[in-house]
């Protein structure tokens, strides 16, 4: 009865919360950008992740008793979040806006939530020591951006980070951990009033103060709940954003490749590639569809490692084909297709010569 409510609750709230949001973003001028790189047109306003935030806090107020690692998180995503509502109201240079992001995980890491340990496939297992604060900020940042670098179509980053928050609460739930469970089905629930209205076509963006938010509170839950198990490893969580991931080391490699700069934005994302060719609603469904996949590998994993592990390979390889045939790293970049095509052409002069043979 408790996990409904953990949903209901800030669901509620954000579903009532959001056009009162929009109202007082037309009265600020609070606007999504419209130019090159966007795909929406008209005024639509880019602040709805004030919704999902206080939906969130409110319900975290009602449910949950803090301590040190979660005051820690709920100090952490406030200054994430305030960040990004700034940078929508005033476009902040991308260094002060990671700025925010930097104090946030100091603040985090502070409250005791780091990464110590790495427990990897077949038992292995890492001891971080001296660089555990590094790689949790790494993991921070990386995941936080990870998740804001999708927020471009409709519903695309609410729809994926409810997938993921659904997820990570099944896994919870089965570890015993009822602290990572509850925040997960909280946010899960704050996203999910505000995706009624952020849905293909939406009428409202949730910004950069949702979608850094977002991240940042799933980058530390994933810290929180994964960091101590003995079944939960960090492939987990990995394997839960594996989406986000790929698509923000491909952005990564695309602009070095090209001489960009990493900070400038471009329509060669995943979502990208697929709106080409599939439409705008059809390229959410199937990147939803995607993401649960990778979901269920590591629902997979923890039941059966093979299985689990065997079904990683072949979303894997299906993601790096569609990377090599939609060119979206570079025209250039195709090593499997590559080998696909010098075994075919052996196979190819093979068969030649034996039927010249004959």
């Amino acid at each position: 009865m408790n996990d409904i409510l953990y949903v209901v609750l800030p669901f509620v709230i954000s579903l009532v919360l959001t056009p009162l949001v929009k109202r007082i973003a037309y009265r600020l001028d609070a606007f999504a950008q419209v130019n090159e790189r966007t795909v929406h047109s008209g005024k639509i306003v880019r602040i709805g992740g004030v919704a999902i935030y206080v939906a969130f806090i409110v319900s975290m107020a009602v449910f949950v008793k803090t301590d040190m690692a979660m005051n820690g998180i709920l100090l952490g995503s406030t200054i994430v979040f305030i960040g990004g509502l700034i940078d929508d109201f005033v476009n902040l240079r991308p260094i002060y806006k990671f700025g925010f992001q930097v104090v946030a995980a100091i603040v985090l890491i502070a409250s005791g939530v780091t990464l110590d340990v790495i427990r990897l496939p077949f038992g292995i297992t890492i001891s971080m020591g001296v660089v555990s604060v590094i790689v949790t900020f790494l993991w921070i940042a990386g995941i936080t951006n990870a998740v804001n670098l999708i927020d471009g179509l409709d519903g695309l980053c609410g729809g994926i980070s409810v997938i993921i928050l659904i997820v990570i609460a099944m896994l919870a739930i089965i570890e015993r951990r009822s602290d990572v469970e509850m925040i997960s089905l909280i946010l899960a629930g704050a996203t999910l009033g505000f995706l009624v209205y952020n849905a293909h076509p939406a009428s409202i963006f949730m910004g950069d103060c949702g979608a850094l938010f977002l991240g940042f509170i799933i980058s530390a839950i994933s810290l929180l709940g994964f960091k101590s198990s003995t079944i939960m490893t960090l492939a987990l969580p990995l394997l839960l954003l594996g989406l986000p991931i790929i698509d923000t080391l491909s952005a990564i490699l695309r602009r070095t490749l090209k001489g960009h700069k990493f900070s400038e934005a471009d329509k060669s994302h995943i979502h990208h590639q697929l709106m080409n060719k599939f439409g705008h609603k059809n390229t959410v469904i199937i990147m939803c569809i995607v993401t649960a996949l990778f979901g269920l590998t590591a629902y997979c994993y923890m039941i059966n490692k093979g299985i689990g592990l065997l079904s990683l390979f072949i979303i894997m390889l299906m993601v790096e084909l569609f990377i090599e045939v939609s060119g979206m790293i570079s025209d250039k970049y195709h090593p499997i297709l590559s080998i696909a095509r010098r075994i075919r052409r052996r196979l190819h002069r093979k068969k030649t010569v034996s039927e010249g043979d004959s």
